[in-house]
């Protein structure tokens, strides 16, 4: 495979993401500025990774070491839980920002709403700060649900650019997405292939055959040609390069509606219910 690179998507603040990025969530940070590496060989320019991971000082390195330029990689960091509040915010992105050592960050997220604190208004008028002192160049958020996002409305502030939240084939977020859509804010999946729970379902493998392609790429194509951004992550070289490899097939309208179909609601959810959330 040739290297591939993926098209990007407006944001409402004027700048753009690549659609196809890669993630880095369980990466040990020992395998991170490889697996990073990798990614970048392969076409990718848009790396998610979070304080939680704690796996920021690879993802640094191997963008440093790729040999491209600061602007040709969009990186995306979050401030976790337990630095929630507004002065904790401010020291918990100077630790990420010391730890990347790539300067301005792309994408600040607030990682959960974490609603019980009641501390996420707050958060986000710290991620509005750093936005203010240029140390930030877009902010947004991961796992809010559309009440999470009226409250920040509600408080007059910036709109997200993008909502990061579990997004696959058996759960599909028609109310996030909604939301998302009405106010300009883009959605981006994590978890895009469920965990790799929607792999072996025959309806996916039906469509990976008739494209010659993996189950896991069908389910890639389909998040692109609805119009978000997924993150896919992996350590296995054949993979990383597999999961970029998207660009050269379309899925028709018969295929995108049957996937659709696949849709489980709150019973597909593979990870935590963002609203009940509060450790």
């Amino acid at each position: 495979m040739t290297s591939a690179i993926s098209p990007t998507l407006a944001l409402h603040d004027g700048r753009e993401i690549p659609q196809l990025g890669f993630g880095v969530y369980k990466t040990p940070p020992a395998q991170t500025a490889e697996a990073v590496s990798v990614a970048l060989a392969a076409g990718y320019r848009h790396i998610d990774t979070a304080t939680l991971y704690a796996n920021e000082q690879g993802v640094g390195e191997a963008v440093r070491a790729s040999g491209l330029d600061r602007d040709e990689v969009f990186v995306t960091t979050k401030v976790w839980n337990a630095d929630q509040g507004y002065d904790a915010t401010l020291a918990a992105f100077a630790e990420s920002e010391r730890l990347l050592g790539l300067g301005v960050v792309d994408l600040y997220l607030i990682h959960w709403p974490q609603p019980a604190r009641g501390l996420f208004v707050d958060t986000y008028r710290a991620l509005e700060t750093l936005k203010g002192e240029g140390r930030v160049r877009s902010i947004g958020v991961s796992n809010f649900e559309p009440e999470h996002l009226e409250a920040l409305r509600e408080a007059g502030l910036e709109t997200p650019v993008l909502n990061q939240v579990e997004l696959h084939p058996r759960l599909q977020q028609e109310q996030v997405r909604a939301y998302g859509e009405r106010h300009g804010i883009l959605t981006e999946a994590w978890a895009p292939l469920g965990r790799g729970s929607v792999l072996d379902d025959p309806v996916l493998a039906g469509i990976a055959a008739e494209h010659g392609i993996s189950p896991a790429q069908a389910v890639l194509r389909w998040h692109l040609q609805q119009g978000r951004i997924a993150i896919p992550k992996s350590v296995t070289p054949e993979r990383i390069r597999d999961n970029i490899d998207v660009f050269g097939f379309v899925l028709d309208e018969v295929q995108m509606a049957a996937i659709d179909a696949l849709d489980a609601g709150e019973s597909g959810r593979t990870g935590k219910v963002p609203g009940e959330f509060n450790d």
